[in-house]
């Protein structure tokens, strides 16, 4: 999967607009994560399809900064899963560069070493 990292302008209906781009699209968004700060945004997207998601918001008009595999983890519901998922990252020295979560059962991370993440969770 595929993180996108958008910087649109801290104003109303840019959410909307959004989720309007990628329904016409048929892209599934599978994660959010949206911040402002200082006039501007910062947007994470999670899509199964980047390049579709890539085309369709570049022609709509946003401003597409970074495109990133990620790892998605399933985080079991229960109290000490983050911990447990996260502190077998960091004592194998993997470093946690962004987090959050997906549907309320996933764990999206971006990571330093892929790789290395994947076989520890």
């Amino acid at each position: 999967m595929r993180d996108f990292t958008l910087i649109p302008d801290d104003e109303p209906g840019v959410l909307a607009r959004l989720g309007e781009v990628a329904g016409r699209a048929g892209i599934q968004i599978l994660g959010l994560s949206a911040l402002t700060g200082e006039g501007r945004g910062i947007v994470h997207v999670l899509v199964e399809d980047p390049e579709a998601a890539l085309a369709a918001l570049t022609e709509a008009g946003f401003d597409v900064r970074a495109a990133r595999e990620v790892l998605v983890v399933p985080l079991e519901d229960r109290p000490g899963t983050l911990g447990e998922v996260c502190r077998r990252l960091a004592d194998a020295g993997v470093n946690v560069q962004q987090a959050y979560t997906a549907g309320g059962d996933r764990l999206v991370l971006a990571v330093d070493d892929i790789a290395a993440a994947r076989r520890l969770v």
